[in-house]
């Protein structure tokens, strides 16, 4: 599966960059692959992991905020294999016969 997801601590004041600094570390601590971007994070797994990790994400912004809002976007194609992410980016370039910014 993969899943889009952002995490926002709220009542911490404008800046959020700590708090999602500490989730992109448990991403990174996870070893499953992901992309983080401006506004949020993609991951790639097995249901449990992922699901898991993004509840291990959103305790952790809950130590540092004292309201949280997530969101979750999942994807779901048991008939393909691992490795969707980039084979996602792949099939655009080729459609678009040139190299996307990843």
């Amino acid at each position: 599966m993969i899943a889009e997801f952002s995490i926002v601590p709220l009542g911490t004041g404008e800046s959020l960059s700590k708090s999602v600094a500490e989730v992109i570390r448990l991403v990174d601590e996870s070893g499953l692959s992901y992309r983080t971007n401006p506004m949020g994070t993609v991951v790639e797994g097995d249901w449990d992991e992922v699901m898991g990790l993004i509840k291990k994400c959103h305790d952790e912004a809950l130590k540092q905020a004292p309201r949280v809002t997530s969101r979750i976007n999942i994807d779901v194609r048991p008939a393909k294999p691992a490795g969707r992410m980039e084979a996602k980016l792949d099939a655009i370039e080729a459609v678009l016969d040139r190299k996307i910014e990843k």
